[in-house]
């Protein structure tokens, strides 16, 4: 169903994966991490059958509606995406404070390196805004389908989007539901484990994701967000 309201392309024509409907904070205060510009996309698991279709795999650097984290061993205040390949969040895991300190902090609203024919503040500032403290937004940007199996739902199965879905974190940095229908669409099965989240990877402790907003409308074929209120 649509969202009401009316624009010109049925806001379409962005070229920012997230919408800010009803916004809470635009922050502006962390420095990126190198990587936040250099990262592939997806950046974590890439693999075949399970890769978003909601990916512009050609796009280096973190984009809109990924989520952004913050990264202890990059050094203070700095703000970057889940890692470029897996070297980043293994390196977290193993280190004291690091597997305890990656946290997400909400979605940011540009891509780092900004799209052709546009200004690029990202890569003139270093900065890379986010949304925090509440609000309500569209993101185009999800995983639809399962990055890596959990026994059941097995990788490749359709992620489950339904009105008051929890949205976590994935090893790639995008938006996920927590609870997805287990492989006979039967009932829902709880998808916040190590191979999947982002943060129960590096925690190494199923559970550890952080609730980033509750979904108030699925996607479908006319809107094609998740429409959600933030709970950071």
């Amino acid at each position: 169903m649509p969202l009401a309201g009316q624009a010109s392309g049925g806001w379409t024509e962005s070229s920012s994966a997230l919408r800010l409907l009803n916004v809470g904070f635009r922050n502006s205060i962390g420095v990126l991490t190198d990587d936040s510009f250099t990262q592939t996309n997806p950046p974590v698991i890439a693999t075949a059958g399970t890769v978003s279709t909601r990916v512009n795999q050609t796009k280096i650097g973190v984009l809109s509606g990924s989520v952004a984290f913050t990264r202890y061993l990059d050094g203070e205040n700095y703000v970057g995406g889940p890692g470029a390949g897996t070297a980043p969040q293994g390196a977290l895991k193993v280190h004291a404070v690091g597997k305890k300190a990656f946290r997400a902090l909400g979605c940011f609203i540009n891509s780092a390196n900004g799209n052709p024919f546009e200004n690029t503040p990202g890569v003139a500032s270093g900065v890379g805004p986010y949304v925090s403290g509440l609000g309500t937004f569209g993101n185009a940007l999800y995983e639809t389908y399962v990055i890596v199996g959990v026994a059941n739902p097995a990788a490749g199965k359709p992620i489950t989007y339904y009105n008051g879905a929890q949205l976590v974190a994935s090893r790639n940095g995008y938006l996920m539901s927590r609870w997805n229908y287990n492989d006979a669409a039967a009932a829902l099965a709880d998808c916040d484990v190590v191979g999947v989240t982002a943060e129960s990877f590096v925690s190494d402790a199923a559970g550890s994701a952080t609730i980033l907003g509750v979904l108030k409308m699925a996607p479908d074929a006319v809107q094609t967000e998740l429409v959600y209120d933030q709970r950071v």
